[in-house]
């Protein structure tokens, strides 16, 4: 009698959870095994923000599945833009875009994540890098990036030199430079002094103007524009 009570609860509320799903892993809990544009809500119903789920099973059955927070793979959006439009996110999670840095604070301060980028050249080659855990702070912080341990796929870790910082845009300046790097590198990241690489750079086709370009320095240096780079999050093993 106890256990049907019990059970009565907690089914009504893991429903609730699955019909307004907080990430790519609840969807995929609920029976969603595709690949595809979902709609997650990160801060409840009133939330509703489109993403790319990767649901595939790299590391294991047991493992969370991915929600993709930003994509680059033609140069069909122009990520060179002001903080608003960082914080609310932009471009579509059909193709190229940025989730938001609003919404990756609301998604990591409730849970424990880990990030893996995925990456290519125009050779064909691919590489990843992977880190234990991934945060984003507040945006009275200025959303700064926490990263946990590195797991090399090939691509060596250009991303813990930016592990830290603040975010930087062409009209907020977060950076330790001297000057904007968003302005000089054209793009909205995690600038250090100003970077080891620059996800939301330029779009290029392979060799480019030095640091403006999509860059990942330990894997292609600076002065290559990589083809695709895809970061993306999923909840970490307990």
């Amino acid at each position: 009698m106890m256990i049907s009570l019990l059970l009565s609860l907690l089914i009504p509320l893991a429903a609730q959870s699955y019909l307004n799903p907080t990430d790519c892993n609840d969807i995929y809990m609920s029976g969603s095994g595709q690949n595809g544009v979902y709609t997650i809500y990160p801060a409840g119903p009133t939330s509703p923000v489109q993403v790319f789920c990767d649901m595939s099973m790299d590391g294991g059955e047991s493992s969370g599945k991915w929600t993709v927070i930003q994509s680059r793979s033609d140069g069909s959006v122009n990520f060179h833009r002001k903080w608003d439009e960082y914080k609310r996110g932009f471009g579509s999670a059909a193709g190229e875009y940025w989730i938001g840095l609003e919404t990756m604070y609301l998604l990591t301060k409730s849970r424990k994540y880990e990030l893996r980028v995925d990456m290519g050249d125009f050779e064909g080659k691919k590489v990843y890098a992977q880190y234990s855990s991934f945060t984003v702070g507040s945006e009275s912080e200025g959303y700064p990036l926490t990263l946990g341990s590195f797991t090399d796929g090939g691509a060596g870790d250009s991303l813990t030199h930016h592990s830290g910082q603040k975010f930087t845009t062409l009209d907020k300046d977060h950076d330790l430079n001297e000057g904007n790097c968003g302005r000089v590198y054209y793009g909205g990241f995690w600038y250090n002094n100003c970077h080891w690489t620059n996800p939301n750079g330029i779009y290029a086709w392979g060799v480019s103007a030095y640091g403006v370009g999509i860059n990942w320095r330990t894997w292609k240096d600076f002065t290559y524009s990589l083809k695709t780079i895809t970061m993306k999050i999923r909840p970490a093993a307990s």
